[in-house]
């Protein structure tokens, strides 16, 4: 057992998901050219005045209950000034001492490792809102650094957790908690690659029972759950290997590099101090009232958690199903969808979402919307196998065919003459030929030896092609063989 403890905090930026900046009417869109969509504010060009978004406070707020959080209900918002090529104005606006979120929890449950199954509660210390910097574009220019502006004052929720975490993995599972929820809300789109969704990881280790925490590293902009479990493995490695050799853990923020897999350092990390906030003199304190708090309460959707207890509870599903299909709104959605049009078939849709669909969504590298099998479909199918139409293995190959496109299940079934064999005289045609075929096994079967039932099913179904009725074939085999 070790005898050093891990200690996490998360910072997470969630891109907010409004058509226009926080404090502009600039386009938030993706993907356009560089440096066409910051406008003067953006830029901090002489004699502009910012504007707040109304819609970036209903969205915090929104969050922040949901996680039972603390709304303030007078926040102001802050210059947090330090110069980098990114930030054309020279500090980026933020919030310090009174953020529009303060503080709150969520609950995460490990799905593998010695605490399965274990809930637990990682405190929130806040979430204020900010504004994003430009992007540094290194790839295309070998001796120079480009600026893309066009991210700049795109609103960011930044949402601060205590250092409740004591590994990597469950600070994946914190991570992935509060991207399934920011979903949920339609607050943020989620999407990591394009970094709408992004995680700086503060990692420190101490002694096992101090009470005083270590040194801590921050690592920025991990864009990925994959990179954020490695990236913090490999940190707590470094800083045990470097403590036992007698040194000491840097104050720093550090780039993880996830070719080398490796953490490097960036700059040394700095205090709230060295960043001379001070309230910015261009906007006004933001007021929230209670009631505007309610209506934003009663208006929110069905959360994660409540979702999976309603499956678990009206459905009978295991927690751990629950937990799944709730880990996206999109896969459960996907799931009720499929249950409205099969409300008896719960725990065979179960089955096949999450497994073969599953399996081939991960295989393919799609998500759930981008499924060539839509729900019907996947009903349909289903409904193939309780009418016995088709036997559960047939259906994997009527799936895999559906998978490439060849058509709907009821198609694929006629085209490749799939139909089950469910006639009686036909199944004792094939289970006479092959008693006749095996008199030793016969033999071995009635002096006692049940197992070789079995290679009796796979022979005749083997002769069927696999289109005879299971439960007929072992019902009438096992008549034939003890008369």
């Amino acid at each position: 057992m070790s005898r050093w403890e891990t200690v996490i905090g998360l910072e997470i930026h969630a891109q907010l998901a409004t058509s226009s900046k926080i404090f502009s009417g600039a386009s938030t869109a993706y993907g356009a050219e560089p440096n066409t969509q910051a406008c003067a504010v953006d830029l901090g060009l002489p004699g502009v005045l910012p504007v707040l978004n109304t819609e970036v406070v209903n969205m915090a707020i929104k969050f922040g209950v949901s996680i039972g959080a603390e709304i303030g209900k007078r926040s102001v918002f802050d210059r947090k000034n330090y110069f980098y090529p990114d930030s054309p104005k020279g500090y980026q606006i933020s919030q310090l001492e009174l953020p529009i979120v303060g503080v709150g929890s969520i609950n995460i449950t490990l799905q593998d490792g010695p605490n399965e199954g274990q809930p637990k509660t990682i405190g929130i210390t806040r979430a204020h809102l900010e504004e994003d910097a430009g992007k540094s574009l290194h790839e295309a220019f070998p001796s120079h650094t480009g600026i893309d502006l066009n991210r700049a004052g795109t609103p960011l929720l930044e949402i601060v957790s205590d250092p409740d975490m004591r590994s990597a993995k469950e600070a994946v599972a914190y991570a992935r908690k509060i991207h399934s929820l920011v979903r949920y809300l339609e607050i943020c789109d989620g999407n990591m690659q394009e970094g709408s969704f992004r995680c700086d990881a503060n990692v420190s280790v101490r002694p096992m029972g101090q009470t005083e925490l270590g040194t801590r590293a921050e690592l920025k902009n991990i864009n990925s759950f994959r990179f954020l479990e490695r990236a913090i493995n490999y940190e707590v490695e470094r800083q045990i290997e470097l403590i036992e050799d007698g040194g000491t853990v840097a104050q720093e923020t550090r780039l993880y590099d996830s070719d080398k897999h490796e953490t490097r350092s960036m700059r040394s990390k700095e205090e709230a101090n060295d960043y001379r906030y001070f309230p910015d003199p261009d906007l006004l304190p933001v007021i929230v009232t209670d009631e505007d708090i309610e209506i934003i309460r009663n208006n929110l959707p069905e959360l994660p958690e409540q979702k999976c207890q309603r499956f678990i509870s009206d459905l009978g599903l295991s927690d751990y199903n629950a937990e799944l299909l709730t880990s996206s709104r999109e896969l459960a959605d996907y799931f009720e969808t499929a249950l409205a049009l099969a409300p008896d078939q719960s725990k065979l849709l179960v089955n096949w979402i999450l497994g073969d669909l599953s399996g081939a969504l991960n295989r393919s590298d799609l998500d759930i919307q981008s499924s060539p099998i839509n729900a019907a479909m996947l009903v349909t199918l289903l409904q193939r196998i309780s009418d016995n139409t088709i036997s559960g293995k047939i259906a994997k190959e009527v799936f895999e065919a559906m998978w490439q496109g060849e058509g709907s299940a009821d198609s694929i079934i006629e085209s490749r003459g799939l139909k089950q064999i469910t006639d009686s005289s036909a199944i004792e045609g094939l289970i006479d030929e092959v008693i006749a075929a095996n008199p030793n096994q016969v033999a071995e079967f009635q002096a006692g030896k049940e197992k070789m039932l079995g290679f009796f099913v796979g022979q005749i179904m083997k002769q069927s092609k696999g289109k005879a009725n299971p439960g007929q074939v072992n019902q009438m085999l096992r008549d034939k063989l003890k008369a």
